[in-house]
């Protein structure tokens, strides 16, 4: 499945987030992508491409390419605001030796309501400073939508990239912890225009990991949703059940099959 599919909507490139087989180094990761039949990796700076490692990341990049895969994504760990800005010099050169077209970054450290006023400008103006190099350097950030950040719901995010006001800044999604379905969607729906990629899981109560099958209305829904959207998103999957890389190929296929049988609905 490649690019847009005409009248029925826009087509999601499937992938993996690195993260998610983490105890493989990449060469594994690469080949259970290749297995699962998946397009892109978003690599991590955990563990395959750590910031900075400028060797690590012409590796991995040529490894990916000869797979045949793309690289989506730099998953680093940088949180405006709260990491010394120096780091982020590293982080961007990674990305680019990588070819990453984009990097995730964290809003702070703290929730919202957590977050003081000046703990708050400073993650806006440390966004603003990295979002400005990266353009400079052909490669935009995003946000990880995540609890524990200012990006802690649709809204605050919402809210949050207004104040950062920089059209090289946008955000992930992904199902918050223990929201029900529809109220998941409607947070999509509200911040789907500044979405740049969905992280897929299927998590519940809590942090429990299920087969991606568990929640097929919730992915169904999302992936119909993104199907009316303008542009083609990646979606990437994260975190599977005891990060089992035997198992990640049942789990592509359930996100396939979903998005093919998105795709061929007529519209509405």
């Amino acid at each position: 499945m490649n690019g847009r599919t005409g009248v029925t909507g826009v087509t999601p490139r499937l992938g993996l987030c690195s993260v998610t087989l983490r105890h493989l180094d990449a060469a594994g990761v690469l080949e259970a992508a290749v297995e699962a039949e998946l397009e892109c990796v978003e690599w991590g700076a955990d563990v395959h491409v750590p910031a900075g490692d400028e060797a690590a990341a012409v590796r991995v990049r040529a490894a990916t390419e000869e797979a045949g895969l793309a690289v989506a994504s730099y998953g680093s760990y940088y949180r405006a605001g709260r990491t010394d800005p120096a780091e982020f010099d590293g982080v961007l050169r990674s990305a680019v030796l990588l070819g990453a077209p984009r990097i995730r970054i964290w809003a702070g450290a703290t929730g919202t309501d957590e977050t003081s006023p000046e703990e708050r400008a400073a993650v806006v103006e440390d966004t603003r400073r990295a979002a400005t190099l990266a353009a400079d350097a052909g490669v935009r950030l995003a946000y990880e939508f995540h609890r524990n950040t200012l990006t802690d719901g649709a809204d605050r995010t919402l809210r949050l990239l207004a104040e950062v006001e920089h059209p090289n800044v946008r955000t992930y999604w992904q199902p918050p912890l223990d929201v029900h379905d529809a109220e998941a969607l409607l947070g999509l729906d509200t911040m789907i225009d500044r979405v740049a990629a969905v992280h897929a899981f299927s998590w519940w109560p809590g942090t429990t990991r299920h087969p991606l099958a568990a929640r097929s209305e919730l992915w169904g829904a999302v992936l119909d949703h993104l199907r009316a959207h303008a542009e083609s998103l990646d979606v990437l999957l994260e975190f599977v059940p005891d990060n089992d890389e035997k198992i990640l190929a049942r789990e592509a296929r359930t996100l396939r099959t979903l998005a093919t049988r998105v795709l061929s609905a007529p519209d509405r």
